[in-house]
């Protein structure tokens, strides 16, 4: 693994991207954007930090990506779109805001906004922490020992990761004051409802106890509704 190339893309993925909506529009008074790119970055440093705790080996599983020669092809193009427009809303924003496109929301919706983009990562990151085999390509982690979790969030959803990034996602263009910016949330929503779609029937296909499990719980992104 070439050292200093991850580090460069975790500086861009981590911090540059987040903060992207301030050093586009130019606007250092925005006082969302500084709150969403803090909640951004230590949403990824805390839940990174603890889930290594939990299982030490999970970090470098999630470094290697798109290397790993067993991922299904199909999820060769799909991951790199969730990345693709996750860089895009804080970009969208920047630029909205930079020229004024859309009309700000009031500070109450703004404020449930934000409540709805930390339930998102705190959701996702529930689940990061529990599942050691959350790759970040869909893939059988056979020589990982990869087996069915069932325990913390998995509990209620069979992909609580993905429901908390949905959440963010599409609350993160109200508290941006961003109408654009649900041009690529919505993008993201359908690439990552399709992912979820392929990555289950995988799953239920060729992971041992899983199709058991999921006759126990019943949903995969949304209890009572898919």
């Amino acid at each position: 693994m070439n050292k200093p190339r991850v580090i460069l893309q975790m500086l861009i993925f981590v911090v540059v991207i987040p903060l992207l909506p301030l050093l586009i529009s130019w606007k250092w008074n925005w006082w969302e954007a500084w709150v969403y790119a803090l909640v951004v970055i230590l949403g990824f440093v805390i839940s990174r930090v603890l889930a290594a705790r939990r299982n030490p080996d999970l970090l470098a599983e999630r470094a290697k990506m798109l290397q790993h020669e067993d991922a299904k092809p199909w999820d060769k193009v799909l991951a790199p779109l969730v990345g693709l427009g996750g860089g895009l809303i804080p970009l969208v924003a920047g630029l909205d805001a930079l020229f004024g496109w859309s009309t700000p929301f009031s500070l109450p919706v703004k404020m449930l906004a934000l409540l709805v983009i930390l339930v998102g990562y705190a959701w996702g990151s529930y689940a990061l922490i529990e599942n050691r085999f959350f790759s970040g390509v869909v893939r059988i982690q056979t020589e990982r020992g990869h087996h069915v979790i069932s325990g913390g969030p998995y509990r209620w959803m069979r992909h609580p990761g993905y429901a908390g990034a949905l959440l963010t996602y599409l609350a993160s263009p109200i508290f941006l004051d961003s109408l654009w910016t649900f041009v690529p949330a919505v993008f993201l929503t359908v690439v990552l409802v399709i992912r979820t779609s392929l990555e289950d029937k995988t799953l239920q296909e060729e992971l041992p106890g899983y199709r058991d499990y999921a006759g126990r719980v019943r949903y995969r992104l949304l209890p009572g509704v898919w």
